[in-house]
């Protein structure tokens, strides 16, 4: 989610109340839950969404409000920190349920403590598994199915196998404001390495990398880019041999196909 001006640094500020609030696994992930709940209520009531974003109401009315509405529905430390989000100002009004439901992914992800490398390459696993699995990926977007029906789904595919979190996340994907379930595992995959001020590199090879291999790429894109580097690896048959590097914008392409296209364009100029 892309946020400017006044809502950009509402987000920052809430964002740091958020990570002053968390101090167990278990804390995070209850108020993830509440963040994603209240996010989805403000998005899908224009009424409430414009109260609470309406410049000309005083702070303290809609802190009232908010208290007032999830008494009882939300704990104590979500029900805070939406108050205060409240009482800051937003760009645009869709932009509140979008921060809120952003600051539910960073308290999901860390809800998984020191396991969030663990986290970053479960997501991307499991969007690999929809990506690469038709039948499923249908399943997953049918209207006609019930969220309830999909979570079961999911949940019967990767309970037992992967952190709590992931499984959280997962869930969140069917009903959160992406497109698609592969869409927003990707985004949640890009806020995991963002709050371990992390990057996420794209890694294309024809046959998997050894351990040594991997060690020594990310230590030779760590060095380049300055900061540390979380290594997406996708075989894929189509390079043949090489490797291909996506970055952000930034493409190292090493594939022998890459090559050979820079041979023939050479030879045909």
């Amino acid at each position: 989610m892309d946020l400017r001006g006044a809502s950009a640094d509402s987000l920052s500020v809430a964002s740091g109340k958020l990570r002053r609030l968390v101090t167990s696994g278990a804390d995070a992930a209850a108020i993830a839950d509440d963040l994603f709940m209240v996010a989805t209520t403000v998005r899908e009531e224009p009424t409430l969404r414009r109260v609470l974003t309406d410049v000309s109401i005083a702070a303290e009315a809609k802190q009232g409000l908010v208290r007032e509405i999830l008494a009882g529905k939300a704990g104590q430390d979500a029900t805070g920190l939406v108050a205060e989000a409240v009482a800051l100002r937003w760009t645009v009004g869709r932009d509140l349920p979008g921060a809120l439901e952003l600051l539910g992914e960073i308290a999901a992800v860390l809800s998984a403590g020191n396991d969030g490398d663990r986290l970053s390459d479960e997501l991307f696993a499991v969007k690999q598994l929809v990506d690469e699995n038709p039948e499923l990926r249908d399943a997953l977007s049918d209207p006609v199915r019930s969220a309830a029906d999909k979570s079961t789904l999911l949940d019967s595919l990767l309970a037992g196998k992967v952190l709590p979190a992931t499984i959280g996340l997962a869930n969140q994907a069917l009903s959160g404001s992406y497109r698609t379930v592969s869409a927003a595992l990707s985004a949640y995959q890009a806020v995991a390495a963002k709050v371990r001020d992390e990057a996420v590199a794209t890694v294309r090879v024809a046959k998997p990398l050894t351990d040594a291999d991997l060690a020594r790429l990310g230590q030779g894109l760590t060095r380049q880019y300055g900061r540390t580097i979380h290594l997406n690896v996708i075989v894929d048959p189509a390079v043949i041999g090489g490797i291909k590097v996506e970055l952000g914008d930034d493409v190292i392409d090493g594939t022998v196909a890459s090559r050979l296209d820079d041979a023939r364009r050479r030879l045909a100029g």
